[in-house]
């Protein structure tokens, strides 16, 4: 009998039936399969979208169709304005987003945390999410950080993963007040250990559509992945290891 691919996340299975969870959802390969995995382990989910001010909203559009399509039970977008602050390719248009070609002369010296890091942005997302859980007498919050194939950023790593579990269970009143370890708050980051490959072959079990999700950092209005940065190369090389085909939407040019 062939095991349920849900079967190895029995860490993250909710602790009551029919618990809620808010899940953080971007619209990108990751954050889609974090959101099947939510459902089909049994949680009610919320789903929590934020406009960070990134310079294209394409991936916010797929978000919306696929939380409809997946069919949680709210959908929320939360519009933010990191670009006030810059530090950050995907948010700063006077700052360039890395290319295979850049990469190709950087070489050795490509710096450890690349460009496309958004500063804080993961731990300002997480925050939002937990404000809306406590709000929904939710004790699940679900992201799709990954320390495998992960650019560098360090909010993608398990040790920032149990630093901010730590701090929600201290600055909230359902984690001050609740003396049973079992009903507190966990951040579920499932696929944090997971190549990219493992990610797609996981989705693919669960029959993802794939097609409709956006990860390029400079897609066009249409949802079209440039090919060229990081995380298009990074999702297409991820298809590639899995063996499985890759539905992504490609621009003929830049």
């Amino acid at each position: 009998m062939n095991q349920s691919p849900t079967s190895a996340f029995h860490l993250s299975k909710p602790r009551t039936q029919n618990a809620p969870a808010v899940v953080l959802f971007s619209g990108g390969l990751d954050s889609t399969t974090i959101l099947t995995l939510a459902k089909q382990l049994g949680y009610r989910c919320y789903a929590l979208s934020i406009n960070y001010g990134q310079k294209h909203s394409s991936e916010l559009e797929a978000a919306k169709q696929i939380a409809h399509a997946i069919g949680v039970l709210q959908h929320e977008i939360i519009h933010l304005d990191l670009p006030r602050f810059g530090g950050s390719a995907l948010t700063d248009h006077s700052l360039h987003i890395p290319t295979s070609k850049d990469q190709a002369i950087l070489g050795d010296k490509k710096p450890s945390i690349p460009i496309t890091y958004v500063p804080a942005r993961n731990t300002i997302m997480l925050s939002l999410a937990l404000a809306w859980a406590e709000s929904i007498s939710s004790l699940d919050i679900f992201y799709g950080a990954n320390a495998v194939d992960y650019s560098g950023y360090p909010d993608c790593r398990p040790e920032y993963v149990r630093s901010f579990e730590s701090m929600a269970n201290l600055a909230t009143k359902v984690g001050i007040e609740s003396p049973d370890p079992e009903n507190r708050f966990r951040i579920h980051a499932p696929i944090i250990q997971l190549s990219k490959a493992q990610i797609i072959q996981l989705g693919a079990g669960m029959s993802v559509n794939y097609s409709q999700t956006v990860s390029c950092y400079q897609a066009n209005s249409q949802g079209e992945a440039c090919g060229i940065c990081e995380s298009c190369q990074l999702r297409k090389a991820g298809f590639a290891e899995a063996g499985v085909p890759d539905p992504t939407r490609y621009q003929i040019s830049i």
